[in-house]
């Protein structure tokens, strides 16, 4: 499986929609207002948010997010495309809200596949605000 994509995450066993809509509707509890578009052309779902309720566990920089699905073979690929920068002084709380959604995602895809569609994190996780992605081997 390549990794050479930018991808945060992937999963097998579900396709890009189900998977754009498990995080839209973590999001959403979290207290984002969340906007999911279909890019039927170039076969991708683009999901933004933006924080409408104010929630302590959420960085400052990380009230507007946007991630990028596609479909790959077997399951979906996300891109974390936003935010770009991350203020040094709140990256670890962004690292922290970066582990939580990754954990919950694995968890709520694992139980409602009844275990048949998993989450791959990939070796090395893209994330905007890290630099650019290493070159794809």
């Amino acid at each position: 499986m390549s990794e050479g994509n930018g991808d945060w995450l992937r999963v097998r066993g579900i396709g890009r929609e189900r998977f754009a809509g498990y995080l839209a509707d973590y999001l959403a509890t979290l207290g984002y207002a969340v906007q999911k578009d279909e890019l039927a052309e170039r076969n991708e779902s683009v999901l933004t948010g933006r924080l409408d309720r104010p929630n302590p566990a959420v960085p400052v920089a990380a009230t507007s997010l946007a991630f990028r699905f596609y479909p790959t073979s077997g399951g979906a690929a996300v891109v974390w495309e936003g935010p770009q920068e991350m203020p040094a002084a709140e990256r670890s709380r962004m690292d922290r809200l970066v582990r939580e959604i990754a954990s919950h995602l694995e968890r709520a895809i694992m139980t409602e596949s009844h275990a048949t569609a998993k989450v791959i994190r990939p070796s090395v996780p893209r994330l905007p605000w890290d630099g650019p992605s290493p070159p794809a081997a």
